[in-house]
């Protein structure tokens, strides 16, 4: 565990997983300080994302098995159950103004995956 000073607030960056944990193009869940963190590795894009795992419109945990994908230059994850589609880089639902989601910073350093919680 490390923890670093980021825009003004105080990040503790948690040891998530390997890299190779996660599949490419897709997701897994990690239990950081009791809060499901789903993490997803867009390896078209490469690049490496974490939100809230809990998709908010039906209390489920179930986003790190949803479908990332984008919308535009948005990328974002698709709810396996209900198809709602949230922001990966904010965390705002894309097609229902009603729901957000929380979005977390990810490091990937030396094949670990680390990530950053307030």
């Amino acid at each position: 565990m490390e923890t670093l000073l980021a825009e003004k607030e105080e990040l503790t960056w948690y040891l998530a997983c390997r890299a190779e944990d996660v599949p490419a193009d897709g997701g897994a869940c990690v239990l950081i300080n009791g809060h499901q963190i789903a993490i997803y590795n867009f390896a078209r894009r490469g690049e490496w994302y974490a939100t809230d795992n809990e998709c908010p419109h039906r209390q489920q945990m179930a986003l790190s098995r949803g479908m990332i994908g984008s919308q535009g230059d948005e990328p974002k994850v698709a709810c396996p159950f209900h198809k709602k589609t949230f922001s990966l880089q904010t965390g705002q639902c894309l097609n229902d103004d009603g729901y957000q989601i929380m979005t977390f910073p990810v490091k990937v350093t030396n094949g670990m995956v680390y990530i950053g919680v307030e």
